[in-house]
């Protein structure tokens, strides 16, 4: 109605605004994102399903619903994806944990170079084309480049041994080049004095 005096619209013609719709849109898009972001910090698929109905609010809220139907839409929204949703997911996440455990367990016995001086505390291999972090399974110090055997996983730490030395057995032995390895193999030489005949006698006729 307008004013007989003023030509303007009297204060019962004060209705909703677009400006307003379109802010609610916002505030919704930006719940949808808090959610979110607390959702990746806790990884339990709860307020995952809630940012759901809040990105669902916000899509109502731009096709100009009034404010009581995009909380109507939020909250149906979100008990939707809390009761068909969230159960699944969480079943299929569960599904894929021993995968990832089997994959861990797969490591041991593969072959590693040691990339830091490692020793029964601490150390860095190149395990699968990544760096890890080690530890040897044995007295002493691995040197750098050492060819090393995953005996282990112990948490995010690779339990290495030298390939050639079977673990537990004579680890603590270094080879006369410095690093640990086998002694070599079949019987030692016998020592001669100097200017014994080394080779044997002709055979007689």
């Amino acid at each position: 109605m307008l004013s007989p005096r003023t030509g303007r619209p009297t204060h019962l013609d004060v209705r909703r605004t677009p400006e307003v719709s379109t802010m609610e849109w916002y505030w919704w898009l930006a719940l949808s994102l808090i959610l979110g972001v607390v959702e990746v910090l806790i990884v339990d698929l709860l307020f995952l399903m809630f940012a759901g109905g809040a990105l669902a609010a916000t899509i109502a809220a731009a096709l100009g619903a009034p404010l009581a139907v995009q909380v109507a839409v939020f909250a149906v929204v979100s008990v939707l994806l809390l009761v068909a949703i969230r159960p699944w997911a969480l079943r299929r996440f569960k599904k894929e944990e021993p995968e990832t455990a089997t994959n861990i367990s797969a490591l041991v016995g593969r072959s590693a170079i040691v990339l830091v001086a490692t020793s029964g505390v601490a150390g860095r291999v190149k395990l699968m084309g990544e760096v890890w972090t080690a530890r040897f399974d044995g007295a002493g110090v691995l040197p750098v480049g050492t060819p090393v055997e995953v005996v282990a996983i112990d948490g995010a730490t690779a339990v290495v041994a030298p390939t050639d030395v079977v673990p537990g057995v004579g680890t603590s032995d270094a080879s006369p080049s410095g690093g640990y390895g086998s002694p070599p193999s079949g019987p030692a030489a016998p020592a001669y004095p100097p200017g014994y005949p080394t080779s044997a006698p002709p055979a007689q006729p």
